[in-house]
């Protein structure tokens, strides 16, 4: 078999096979301990998840003689509809001064203030979360509502506010990762049992996978504390879902081909060393397309999104090792008794020619080129629903799939008090023209009051309260109009921040992010199927039908999310992630499929290949996408609007590239172009035989193909 050969039978030789399980058996010995501490070594602070260019994320680090910029208040609205009460004055009063008293409250905090129709009162508890982010906030949340809970009857208690919200967002994400992964794990058992019909075969890529993303996490963690890399909720939610999504892709090709081999080749050592042999590089290939994508995401502006892709790739780079070590070593330790109750015996019939996918390529044979137009017409229109998506971002009611306690307090606090209350607009600038920019600010539209500067190391602090809701487009209009105001100051060096301004940036920066990364992908990947194929033609369409699928999934996601589910719109990030996901993994696909094509074309040529092709994948690749789209699925089971979003378009996407993309539309195009996919190789100079009028596998061989 050659050096390439003998490489690829490391993990399956009758001795080695026994080293490779050795190997990761102490492997996930050493990553149990760090992958458990993941969890700690997040940051969910606020500078981790913003643009860290932005004039907001500026503001937060000139504030800091001020305040910390990781000081996040907590807003405490009390209500009593018949008017506030002596009694009730008395009550929160003493609320305060236990407030002071608690862990992280570093500054004074404010209140109690009575509303104007004197049914509600206010108090602003600063809360410095540190790098506990998330965390932190959600018991400090449970400390307040312990103090709150002694109060007269009659007497509603909410927290909102940025701390109010943060607090819900940490319980929304509190086990994610258990959640998630048990959650994967179903699915892949699910759906492992249906594909594979054995009660038995399931437990090896599954047990794969699952070392996989121990020893992934252990990975990411090491990088975290040693390395500084970005890890927060979102990251590592991701993380699971990717590792077991891909690796159990990874998987079904490998054990599919081996199947095969099996029946090829009486030795499984042998048959598992062919198999490797001929899937490793689409299996690589893949892989290396996804790694690639993701750390094209070290262009973003984001900080939440540019430390994603280090992640996801340690991820992908994991699950393939697994995937191509200790997966092999596992089933041919087992034999071909895993395979129970349907054994591939020596000799044994291939039925791939009479399976419904190889009916489904002879379908498509008699009319190619009406199939992929048409197929391409219906993506085209589909894509159109794009023009319904708003991803201008999610409001603070909008962000949750429920109704937590701190929408209810934005509600009753923007009843009795300005709107932008408790979430002030912040501006720093040089403390000589403070008073110029105050009365700057004052002056602009949108801005209702604006408080005292304060002054330290020679700049000025101040705060103005927004006459609009924080999270409202009108807000940040006025924070533009801010902005505009107090650089008209001459020499103030006047920056604006604070919550809206951050919402504003955060928006603006994943536009800019979108532009930069979705080109820097395509061309990855296309350079990558260029070199895998040693085409041009066939990289160009694999690359435009995977654009034209993510077209599709979000158009039709995006009313989906309108009309069916009543999402109010969509995080900013969303389409940027969608694509990065249905490009990187959805190539897979073609990938699969074509190398196939291309290794079965160089013996029967383009058009039979391309039948034999599909005929051979359509069953693993089918599954494999069901396996992708129901562990992406799983994150529209969170109560967050934006990883639901991403779960359902990702999921949509996986089963359009799966269905329709790779086994029609990409089928088609094979059919209708034939050998000039491969310009300008020499395998574009091969003529196919003409008619197509069945797929014929060629006879099996005992030393393969």
């Amino acid at each position: 078999m050659g050096g390439a050969g003998r490489l690829a039978a490391l993990p399956c030789g009758k001795v080695s096979k026994w080293i490779v399980l050795a190997l990761w058996i102490v492997a996930i010995g050493v990553s149990f301990g760090p992958a458990g501490k993941l969890t700690g070594a997040q940051e969910n602070d606020a500078v981790s998840w913003l643009p860290g260019k932005a004039e907001s994320t500026e503001v937060l680090k000139a504030s800091e003689q001020f305040s910390s910029p990781d000081e996040i208040p907590a807003v405490l609205v009390y209500e009593r509809s018949g008017g506030i009460t002596p009694a009730d004055q008395q009550a929160v009063a003493g609320h305060v001064a236990q407030y002071r008293q608690l862990p992280d409250v570093d500054r004074e905090v404010v209140g109690p203030i009575p509303s104007d129709d004197g049914k509600a009162l206010q108090v602003l508890v600063p809360i410095n979360a540190g790098t506990g982010g998330w965390e932190l906030l959600g018991d400090r949340a449970k400390d307040i509502r312990r103090v709150a809970a002694e109060r007269p009857e009659g007497l509603s208690f909410h927290i909102t506010g940025p701390g109010g919200f943060a607090a819900d967002s940490q319980e929304a994400f509190s086990g994610i990762d258990g959640k998630l992964l048990y959650s994967a794990a179903g699915v892949v058992i699910v759906i492992l049992l249906l594909t594979y019909r054995s009660p038995v075969l399931w437990l090896l890529p599954l047990l794969s996978a699952g070392v996989a993303l121990t020893a992934a996490q252990a990975v990411v963690y090491l990088l975290a504390t040693k390395a500084d890399l970005t890890v927060n909720a979102q990251s590592a939610g991701i993380l699971t879902v990717l590792v077991f999504g891909a690796g159990t892709d990874y998987a079904l090709l490998l054990v599919a081909r081996y199947r095969e081999e099996l029946r090829r080749h009486q030795d499984r050592h042998e048959a598992m060393a062919f198999a490797l042999h001929r899937s490793g590089p689409a299996i690589v290939a893949s892989g290396s397309t996804v790694v690639a994508g993701m750390l094209c995401l070290l262009l973003a502006s984001m900080n939440s999104t540019r430390g994603l892709g280090p992640v996801a790739a340690v991820g992908i780079v994991v699950a393939l090792l697994a995937m191509l070590t200790l997966l092999p070593a596992l089933l041919v330790i087992c034999g071909r008794w895993v395979f129970w109750p349907l054994r591939p015996t020596y000799g044994s019939a291939d039925h791939t020619e009479t399976s419904v996918w190889g009916r489904i390529g002879r379908r498509i044979a008699v009319r190619p080129r009406l199939t992929w137009i048409t197929t391409s017409v219906l993506l085209a229109a589909a894509a159109l629903g794009m023009l319904s998506l708003n991803a201008n971002g999610l409001s603070n009611e909008a962000s949750f799939t429920g109704t937590p306690d701190s929408v209810v307090g934005e509600k009753v606090l923007a009843a009795h008090f300005p709107a932008g209350a408790g979430n002030p607009l912040v501006v720093v600038s040089n403390a000589d023209k403070a008073a110029e920019v105050r009365t700057a600010m004052q002056s602009t539209q949108g801005i209702s009051a604006v408080a005292e500067p304060r002054i330290g190391g020679g700049r000025a602090y101040l705060e103005g309260t927004l006459a609009d809701a924080a999270d409202s487009q009108a807000a940040k209009d006025t924070v533009d109009r801010v902005r505009e105001s107090v650089r008209a100051v001459q020499g103030a060096d006047a920056l604006a921040g604070g919550g809206t301004a951050i919402l504003l940036d955060t928006q603006r920066a994943s536009a800019h992010d979108n532009k930069v990364i979705i080109p820097a992908v395509l061309a990855v990947v296309l350079v990558i199927l260029a070199l895998l194929l040693r085409a041009l033609i066939a990289p160009v369409l694999l690359v435009a039908t995977v654009v034209l699928s993510f077209g599709a999934a979000l158009g039709i996601s995006s009313l989906v999310f309108q009309y069916v589910l009543g999402f109010e719109g969509a995080d900013p990030s969303l389409p940027l992630f969608v694509f990065v996901f249905l490009v990187a993994l959805g190539i897979d696909y073609n990938i699969f499929l074509m190398t196939r094509v291309h290794e079965e074309a160089k013996t029967h040529g383009t058009r039979r290949g391309a039948l034999i092709g599909v005929a051979a994948t359509g069953g693993v690749i089918t599954s494999a996408g069901l396996v992708l789209a129901g562990t992406f699925a799983v994150l529209a089971t969170m109560p967050v609007v934006a990883f639901a979003e991403i779960g359902i378009a990702v999921a949509l996407g996986v089963l359009l590239d799966t269905i329709v993309v790779r086994s029609v539309l990409v089928t088609a195009l094979n059919l209708d172009i034939g050998r000039h996919l491969w310009w300008p190789s020499k395998l574009a100079q091969k003529r196919d035989p003409e008619p197509i009028d069945e797929v014929q596998e060629p006879e099996p061989t005992l030393t393969g193909r």
